[in-house]
């Protein structure tokens, strides 16, 4: 059972179905099936019911995620949980991707394909004269948001580039377009925009526009968009080995750095917190016209993802931060997305 988080993009959800059809390549002695926690259809709840449906007594479940922040750890496992206890199946659950070999190979190729492209093009231009930025999703974990953070190190030691700068696209900072300004001021000739992502969708779609405003705002630098990771047969690989790893027993996640398990400065209120989800009632539930412009809206930042007409639907702002879960401690952060910032009505 691959478990995704579900998105409004069509493209995003086409991609994460071709990422379902090559695990069930990859495991023709078993069924296989996906479902998301929101968004999209099917849900997590369906595609279990079909697995019940099929026989299976015993279901193998893997986050169809890069790192393991609130969805992963909470959300899925809750989903899970609950619907073992209801229909008395065994459900066991792996860990999330992670920082893996084979996902810096993925990423590396990524960069190094559109870096080749951007070489053929405009001309060589050697990487120590390159910025590399890695944006990633960005959480309230900050466990998740080291590993980019790492994720990119890698890349940048490993390619041997100039200089390498992390961002990411909401919940955290510092965000997309004041790391990319930070990053055109250093001084190098070229920089590399990677989105460490790995499906298209809306916030690719942000990620690019940022980029391409801050590249007219500096037009003596060659400013190059690399592609999200994709279904790279690596990124297939590392998936096939998260259910394998159920099946002996090795899934556990690393539990040093957990917010939920150890106190981190500035989280420690949210140690010991229950394990549930925030999603039930948004399952399988779009609204609006993803990508859309919306200037006047303070919410988005101009950029429409539907989501406050969630919030009138359901009082669930899944962008906004209105979950009942702990506030973010730096909602106030000069570089932090509107998105964790106090409400008038003094809720995160």
């Amino acid at each position: 059972m691959l478990c995704g988080h579900g998105s409004r993009a069509p493209s995003a959800i086409a991609e994460f179905e071709k990422l379902a059809i090559k695990l069930r390549r990859e495991f023709d002695q078993w069924p296989v099936e996906y479902g998301y926690l929101e968004f999209a259809n099917p849900v997590i709840r369906a595609g279990l019911d079909s697995l019940r449906q099929q026989g299976c007594k015993r279901i193998l479940a893997v986050p169809g995620m890069l790192f393991a922040a609130m969805h992963a750890k909470n959300d899925i496992p809750s989903v899970l949980n609950a619907y073992a206890a209801e229909h008395k199946i065994q459900i066991d659950y792996g860990r999330e991707l992670g920082i893996d070999p084979r996902m810096i190979n993925a990423a590396a190729d990524r960069i190094s394909a559109a870096e080749e492209e951007a070489n053929s093009t405009h001309g060589q231009i050697a990487r120590e004269e390159t910025c590399l930025v890695v944006i990633g999703r960005g959480a309230s974990d900050p466990d998740a948001n080291a590993n980019v953070t790492k994720t990119a190190r890698f890349l940048w030691e490993g390619l041997g580039f100039g200089w390498c700068e992390t961002g990411y696209s909401g919940v955290t900072f510092p965000l997309v377009e004041p790391c990319l300004e930070h990053a055109a001021r250093l001084g190098y000739r070229r920089l590399i925009l990677f989105p460490y992502f790995l499906f298209s969708g809306i916030l690719i779609d942000r990620i690019y526009g940022f980029t391409d405003q801050v590249a007219a705002r500096h037009p003596e630098i060659e400013f190059v968009k690399a592609s999200y990771l994709g279904d790279h047969p690596d990124v297939i690989a590392c998936f096939a080995d998260r259910v394998h790893e159920i099946t002996t027993g090795n899934t556990a996640m690393n539990c040093s750095m957990c917010k939920y398990r150890t106190q981190i400065v500035g989280f420690e209120g949210e140690v010991g917190l229950v394990q549930e989800s925030h999603h039930h009632h948004v399952e399988g539930q779009g609204a609006g016209a993803p990508g859309s412009r919306v200037d006047d809206c303070k919410l988005c930042d101009g950029f429409c993802t539907g989501l406050c007409r969630l919030e009138a639907q359901h009082h669930h702002h899944h962008g906004h931060g209105h979950h009942h879960h702990p506030a973010y401690p730096h909602a106030l952060h000069r570089h932090g997305p509107e998105s964790v910032r106090r409400t008038p009505r003094g809720r995160q």
